[in-house]
């Protein structure tokens, strides 16, 4: 397997642990549980260095470790659980809003014009329209998901922010409540969006996919130097 196949099977092992990581630490409020979440994130950003035996990164890694076994015995053991989802969600809208800033192609439109295999100005119009706007609302969906998953990791209780820093929220919901949120219902909406908008893209775009699972197949083959430096 190449290096690059192994990151990919890597990172995709890793975002399948981590949800259940991060549910089980906020439920029994485990500070351990919830340094093994921060390990599975920190592995997840440095897995293709990891991979190659980059001695840089397993440095790095051994070296967070001990600040992770600190951190686990610490009141704020949970707080990078709570900061991730916001985080991650602010992070993934910036690549789709700053592609639309002036002088940039969208993002979705980057996609579209690799799938289509046509330069730029050959793109129909209609295509590129579209892609902007569905650019557009990726990159609102996630700032408003951003926000959200902010404001619940501010009013969660015992171990949210507002209250780690000894100021008692007006309204609380419970860790274990907000981890449902932040680990599962955050990737339901945001499969919900996707849902609608292939099933919208379908009927605005008749005869170009014959089904999500032949998007999926044409989405895979553009291959992982593509995607990477897609996220560039």
């Amino acid at each position: 397997m190449s290096a690059a196949n192994a990151t990919v099977v890597l990172r995709l092992l890793l975002m399948l642990a981590y949800p259940v990581l991060a549910q089980l630490a906020s439920s029994y409020q485990n500070g351990w549980l919830a340094g093994l979440a921060g390990l599975d994130m920190l592995v997840f950003v440095y897995a293709e260095p990891l991979v190659r035996g980059r001695l840089w990164a397993w440095g790095a890694v051994l070296l967070a470790l001990s600040g992770i076994c600190w951190l686990a015995y610490s009141k704020w053991a949970l707080l990078p659980l709570l900061l991730a989802p916001p985080l991650f969600m602010a992070m993934i809208g910036w690549l789709f809003a700053r592609s639309l800033l002036p002088g940039q192609t969208p993002l979705i439109t980057r996609i579209v014009l690799a799938l289509e295999k046509v330069p730029p100005e050959q793109l129909e119009p209609s295509l590129y329209r579209y892609s902007r706007g569905v650019t557009l609302l990726w990159a609102s969906a996630l700032g408003v998901l951003a926000v959200f998953n902010l404001g619940l990791a501010m009013i969660a209780a015992p171990r949210g922010i507002l209250l780690s820093l000894g100021y008692a929220p007006p309204l609380t919901i419970t860790d274990a409540q907000w981890s449902w949120f932040a680990n599962w219902i955050n990737y339901g909406l945001i499969g919900g969006v996707f849902v609608v908008e292939f099933a919208y893209r379908k009927r605005r775009f008749p005869g170009r996919y014959n089904s999500a699972l032949e998007f999926g197949r044409k989405m895979t083959s553009l291959g992982p130097t593509f995607w990477r430096d897609l996220l560039k």
